[in-house]
């Protein structure tokens, strides 16, 4: 039988924290399933990464945000148009506090 990493009681404290409810076959499959990743971790840290650069990001993306341009707002008569509520040129809402 492989080792362990995360009891039942483990889940059952991450599901409280998640708020999650768990049965007792989830919690026992739960529990099954993580140590099962856990044991992948543990193959990939026996991995020789001497020399291999870090890796932020597995894609080479970069920026992609648009350019900033200066345009002109719409007038307040268009701005206020469909608003349910005006007081001069604002919108009025409903007092929240």
């Amino acid at each position: 039988m492989k080792k362990q990493h995360l009891s039942k009681r483990d889940v059952e404290h991450i599901a409280w924290l998640a708020h999650i409810e768990l049965s007792e076959e989830e919690k026992d499959l739960f529990t099954e399933q993580f140590n099962e990743i856990l044991e992948y971790f543990k193959k990939i840290d026996q991995l020789d990464t001497e020399g291999v650069e870090p890796t932020y990001h597995v894609l080479n993306l970069e920026n992609v945000s648009r350019k900033d341009k200066t345009t002109p707002s719409l007038p307040v008569e268009e701005a206020l148009k469909n608003a349910p509520k005006k007081d001069k040129t604002f919108i009025k809402a409903p007092r929240i506090v």
